[in-house]
C-alpha cells in the first residue's frame, strides 16, 4: 500500500461523492454526507472551491459559524479515494481558537479503515505542519476510539489531558500533542 495525499480536485469528484453516498463523512463532529453530497451535486466546481477555500465561515456541531483559519486539505489516495486529512493553524502561534478542537483532523472511509491509511496520511501531514514552522501539533479523538488513539500515539502523540466536549454527551475528548519531527 503506498498513500499518498491529493488536493481536491475534479479527477476523483465522482469516489469522493460515491462515499459520500455511502454514508461516510469527512466531518468527525456531525454527519455532513447528505449536505456535502447535495452541495456537490448542484455544483461541483463551487463545491470544490470551497473545500480548498481559506475565507468564509464553517459551521460547527451546534450550528454556530465561525471563521475559517488557514488550512491544508488532502484526500488520502492509494489509487483510489480512501479519505480526508485537514491542517489547520494560526499564524505564528501553536494555540488555536477554542472552537478548534486540533490542528489536524482525518477521516478515512469505513472499507479502507484498520490498515494504515490514517497513520500513513498523518505522518505525511505532520511533514506539512513542520514546513510551516510548528514543533508540535494538537490532535484529538474521543476516548472510545481506541483506533485513532493508537494511530496518534504511534506518530508520537503525548496526551496532554482529556475534557468532556459538548458535542459528545457522555464520552471524553482526548487532547494530544504530536511532535512534527521539526
Amino acid at each position: 500500500m503506498t498513500v499518498t495525499l491529493v488536493p481536491p480536485g475534479p479527477d476523483l469528484l465522482d469516489q469522493y461523492a460515491a462515499a459520500l453516498a455511502q454514508g461516510w463523512s469527512p466531518d468527525n463532529t456531525r454527519d455532513v454526507s447528505a449536505e456535502q453530497l447535495a452541495a456537490l451535486r448542484a455544483d461541483p466546481d463551487a463545491f470544490l472551491a470551497g473545500l480548498v477555500s481559506n475565507s468564509g465561515t464553517i459551521t460547527l456541531w451546534d450550528g454556530r459559524k465561525v471563521p475559517k483559519l488557514p488550512s491544508i486539505r488532502r484526500w488520502i489516495f492509494d489509487g483510489d479515494f480512501c479519505g480526508s486529512i485537514g491542517f489547520r493553524w494560526q499564524e505564528g502561534t501553536e494555540e488555536l481558537p477554542d472552537y478548534v478542537l486540533g490542528h489536524i483532523g482525518y477521516a478515512v472511509v469505513p472499507w479502507k479503515r484498520r490498515r494504515g491509511y490514517a497513520g500513513a496520511a498523518l505522518r505525511l501531514t505532520l511533514a506539512e505542519a513542520r514546513a510551516k514552522g510548528m514543533a508540535r501539533v494538537m490532535v484529538n479523538c474521543s476516548d472510545n476510539n481506541a483506533i485513532s488513539r493508537r494511530v496518534i500515539e504511534g506518530c508520537g502523540g503525548v496526551l496532554e489531558r482529556s475534557f468532556d466536549h459538548p458535542a459528545f454527551p457522555g464520552e471524553a475528548e482526548l487532547v494530544f500533542w504530536v511532535p512534527t519531527g521539526g
